[in-house]
């Protein structure tokens, strides 16, 4: 039961992909989206802990604005490449650490989306139209964000969701899908910041080539395989992945990066919602993560 009186849990949340609100909003406007996003995401986790939702007092780090990407246009839909070519080469890594034969590649780093799609949507048992639509937004906006080190937009984003870190001094910072690419960045970029949980949600941190090796900081050599960095300071890192997500690929973070405390595999998705914030937010594993915080 929460303590009478106790302060709101303070939390600051990292969206993933599919977030963009549009290149042209106002700032005003801007923070009305955010603030909404914010409210969705403290009621989420109010349900899964059983409390009310002012027990929670959520801060929503957005950067997606920092990104400039834009979905397809809708003719464009059919088309079975991505355009940008260093998308493209993300999704074919991303294809190949998922085992997808050669049949269905063709045998080249340019996979064709249609064939990809329907192989990986009859593995993991989704939907292929909608994780094709998906899959046309995840990686422009991974690689719109590790193009390279020092590209504006990946200093942007970072610096955006350090900044709200840094302002709100949260308990827990709780980043989902590529935000927890962008958060495990800004921490170490300010080594200061160190909340007591760091919670990653469906993370792509450890996918080779297209994320792994592009972090900041490097991964360092170790043994057989280089390993990540643990977070700097006392922060707690625990990992969610779900086996039903294709995009948390490698699962098991803690192979892969030091110091991660707990790493749950836990099935958590529904066919038509596969790696959506919603399933993990709400889902037993997340609340009883984030409960001892709360003081339940």
């Amino acid at each position: 039961m929460t303590t009478p009186g106790s302060p709101p849990l303070r939390i600051v949340a990292v969206h993933g992909v599919g977030n963009s609100f549009g290149a042209d909003i106002t700032d005003t406007r801007l923070e009305e989206l955010r603030a909404l996003k914010a409210a969705v995401w403290a009621r989420q986790l109010g349900i899964a802990l059983g409390v009310s939702a002012d027990r929670i007092d959520l801060d929503f780090a957005y950067y997606a604005d920092k990104l400039l990407t834009a979905p397809a246009a809708q003719g464009e839909q059919d088309g079975d490449f991505l355009d940008d070519p260093l998308a493209q080469e993300m999704l074919a890594t991303w294809a190949q650490e998922l085992g997808v034969p050669d049949e269905v590649s063709q045998g080249h780093a340019t996979m064709p989306l249609r064939s990809l799609s329907s192989w990986v949507a009859r593995r993991f048992d989704l939907a292929e139209g909608p994780l094709r639509v998906f899959l046309r937004t995840l990686f422009p906006e991974v690689a719109a964000y590790l193009r390279t080190e020092d590209a504006p937009q990946r200093t942007a984003a970072r610096e955006e969701v350090a900044a709200r870190i840094a302002e709100r001094r949260p308990h827990v910072v709780i980043a989902h899908s590529l935000g927890s690419v962008v958060a495990y960045e800004a921490l170490h970029a300010h080594p200061g910041l160190q909340p007591d949980l760091f919670l990653t949600l469906g993370s792509p941190l450890a996918l080779p080539r297209a994320v792994f090796e592009r972090l900041i900081p490097a991964p360092r050599p170790a043994g057989r395989a280089p390993q990540g960095a643990r977070l700097p300071g006392q922060t707690r890192w625990v990992n969610i992945a779900d086996p039903g997500d294709p995009v948390a690929v490698p699962p098991q973070l803690s192979q892969h990066f030091d110091g991660i405390a707990l790493d749950h595999t836990t099935v958590i998705s529904p066919l038509f919602h596969f790696h959506h914030a919603t399933n993990y937010l709400q889902s037993a594993t997340t609340a009883a993560t984030i409960a001892p915080y709360l003081g339940i």
